[in-house]
């Protein structure tokens, strides 16, 4: 007997249908998959077994065959255990296939019938939703996360015995209830809030333009002078989540087995990923055997915090191009090459010298001039152009830190940002993009018009600091930016001018042109 059962693969953060075609005819008992399945999708088999008897139903002693259509793709993970179980219930009549049409079944079955959540629900969902599939059966703990989903039939599952039931039509399972994403708006918890940062007020003012037009930044200070307390407080400033961020977020996250700790099944603010300076090329890019998001992917739409930048390996540092230039990623590994959205705000710090003095008053440097060089070599310059600001931050005074006043509240500065970020969607509502960091060469030449007394300053900075033609597209993002807090649409000189400011450190320090 024959029967075929909708489930689903992924291949990166996209889904695609699968069909789970399982066929019992006499002989001499065997088990067999075909269809490319990896090693997890093999051990099924004994997964498979044992869940069926368990669960009070007959195993057949048959020669049992199943194809994972299309064959001509690999098949990774324990998601189909499930559609297995039940397309040998259904081959055997334990159950009735009409029953099991037009269903879609994903999950991961333990010995005992239970069926645990799997990775990338939200993904398959999403999918099947788009192809007209808009019932789907899911681990009872993974229901949460393609609840969010309009119009989308979820049966929330705990056992393999419940479902046979509901599937019979004994005692049906109550569906997944649509859950509106308005209903969720939490605000987020910054681990420190602005107004308790003491001084620093130069670099305040370069992360509020940073993330009102989502730019990279990096700090050059001494140790103790606010550097991480600073990162940290970024998320504090960054406007709330789209409902389509939160699903791209989510995905990202749902194929890495992060949403496991989503307590609303969705991503509810931006991701901070904070990487220790130890991690591994394909930790922070991405890889492994399936090819599966790094730290740049898992930072989408949020922030990727380096401190002691100079201390990562020089080639996972280099592989971050690509993602800052482009807002994407391409892993290619021998079983899948596959391409993550990347599109994060960098937020990078370090000392100017390996024992953090250099150029201090109140200490002394105790480093060579050679290893304050090799130190600082270790970022390259076509690195450092792909960072728009670059700030340098001196040591906090007694007088800051015993002052009893507090500077400006998160609060106060995300209204400002909000309102620079309004008028970017407002701008670009036509051209795809959402902030001016994401602008290309054309739209620059579009929306960052400049006056003669502009022009005659950047041409003079562009030749004294001998920029390239990336750092000269870089600082007209931020004049853009600038202009939008102040609302302005024109971008003056004084503008030019603050942005030129935040691009002088790399000549100042690094000593060569790029």
């Amino acid at each position: 007997m024959l029967a075929r059962i909708l489930s689903y693969g992924l291949n990166g953060i996209e889904g695609y249908p699968i069909t789970v075609e399982v066929d019992t005819s006499n002989g001499l008992p065997s088990f067999d998959i075909v269809g490319l399945p990896d090693a997890a999708v093999k051990e099924s088999k004994d997964r498979v077994r044992s869940a069926i008897r368990n669960s009070g139903f007959e195993f057949p002693v048959q020669r049992i065959t199943v194809n994972l259509a299309p064959a001509h793709t690999r098949k990774e993970g324990t998601l189909y255990d499930l559609p297995i179980a039940v397309g040998i219930l259904a081959a055997t009549h334990q159950i009735e296939q009409e029953a099991a049409e037009g269903k879609v079944f994903v999950g991961e079955l333990s010995l005992d019938g239970g069926i645990r959540s799997v990775n990338g629900v939200l993904p398959i969902a999403i999918d099947a939703k788009s192809k007209g599939m808009e019932d789907i059966v899911l681990p009872a703990r993974n229901a949460r996360e393609a609840a969010y989903i309009e119009k989308m039939s979820i049966t929330p599952a705990e056992t393999l015995a419940e479902l046979a039931n509901h599937l019979k039509g004994e005692h049906p399972i109550p569906l997944q209830e649509y859950i509106p994403w308005d209903s969720l708006r939490i605000k987020q918890e910054a681990a420190s809030d602005f107004s308790q940062i003491r001084g620093q007020q130069n670099a305040k003012r370069a992360v509020e333009i940073a993330a009102a037009g989502g730019h990279n930044i990096l700090f050059i200070g001494p140790p103790g002078s606010g550097k991480t307390m600073l990162a940290r407080s970024v998320p504090s400033i960054l406007p709330e989540l789209t409902f389509e961020e939160a699903l791209e977020i989510t995905k990202i996250h749902s194929i890495a087995g992060g949403h496991r700790n989503m307590p609303h099944g969705i991503a509810v603010e931006r991701p901070f990923r904070s990487p220790h300076h130890s991690i591994s090329l394909p930790a922070l890019t991405g890889g492994g055997s399936g090819a599966k998001p790094g730290e740049v992917s898992m930072a989408h739409y949020g922030v990727l915090y380096l401190d002691e930048l100079p201390e990562f390996e020089r080639a996972a540092l280099e592989a971050m191009r690509q993602p800052l230039e482009d807002g994407m990623i391409t892993v290619s590994r021998v079983h899948a090459t596959t391409t993550y959205p990347a599109r994060f705000m960098l937020i990078a710090s370090m000392n100017p010298c390996p024992c953090g003095n250099f150029g201090s008053k109140e200490k002394e440097c105790r480093c060579t001039p050679l290893q304050i060089q090799r130190y600082l070599g270790r970022i390259s310059g076509p690195l450092l152009d792909r960072i728009d600001i670059q700030i340098e931050m001196g040591a906090v005074s007694f007088s800051h830190l015993s002052s009893g006043g507090d500077g400006e509240s998160s609060e106060t500065i995300k209204k400002r940002v909000d309102a620079a970020r309004n008028r970017q969607l407002e701008r670009f509502r036509e051209e795809s993009i959402y902030f001016n960091t994401q602008m290309d060469n054309r739209l620059i030449s579009k929306y960052c018009k400049l006056d003669e007394e502009s022009k005659a300053l950047l041409k003079k900075a562009f030749a004294a600091l001998n920029m390239s033609a990336r750092a000269y597209g870089r600082i007209l993002k931020v004049a853009r930016t600038i202009a939008d807090l102040a609302g302005s649409e024109d971008i003056t000189a004084s503008y030019i001018a603050e942005a030129i400011q935040y691009r002088s450190l790399d000549r100042k320090y690094w000593g060569f042109s790029v």
